[in-house]
């Protein structure tokens, strides 16, 4: 370790426990758990924990708004045997509908990748154990939500727009889709 060093727990450089006190000059006797039972250490005030990943993972949805409205399904009906209307799978299965699909997946796939980049920043920063970006598989809002868990206690009172920013995204999303999906329903029913 280098005099530059913070003092703090840091992994034993013995290895035969879990973690050494630094005391910013030289290595102490006192030991500790391994550093997963570690408390994260605090960030210092002039690194920044926002980073260009987050900002898009955060404003990205909002691409998907607008493309989403140039899909618009015009329902067909046939009338089928007992005189049953049914929709005519045709008039949704157009290759809007599968451009649109194919920009979801590119969307999902997007949301990971900037996850992942976001947690190797933030390592680089030096934040311990920062959330695991393969949750961003389940949703970008979790990985979202729970990277925001870890930096307000590597780094508590620091501002928080992409996070307030992705779940206002995500709001207006949950809207637009249950309208989106009132007026499908509309068309469908006599």
């Amino acid at each position: 370790m280098s005099s530059t060093t913070p003092p703090g727990w840091y992994p034993d450089p013995s290895g035969q426990h879990g973690t050494r006190w630094w005391d910013g000059t030289q290595w102490t006797v006192q030991v500790g758990p391994p550093p997963s039972q570690m408390p994260r250490p605090r960030l210092p005030d002039d690194v920044p924990t926002d980073t260009v990943f987050i900002w898009v993972l955060a404003l990205l949805p909002l691409i998907s708004l607008p493309i989403s409205f140039l899909y618009q399904p015009q329902m067909r009906y046939e009338v089928g045997p007992g005189g049953f209307r049914t929709v005519d799978p045709s008039s949704i299965y157009t290759a809007g509908y599968f451009l649109l699909q194919a920009f979801s997946v590119l969307l999902y796939a997007a949301n990971v990748v900037l996850a992942f980049f976001d947690h190797r920043v933030l390592r680089r920063r030096g934040v311990v154990r920062p959330f695991s970006w393969p949750w961003a598989f389940l949703s970008p809002i979790v990985y979202v939500i729970g990277r925001y868990v870890v930096v307000r206690k590597v780094a508590p009172g620091r501002p928080m727009w992409p996070l307030w920013i992705s779940i206002a995204v995500s709001v207006i999303g949950i809207v637009v889709g249950i309208g989106r999906a009132v007026a499908a329903f509309q068309q469908v029913l006599p």
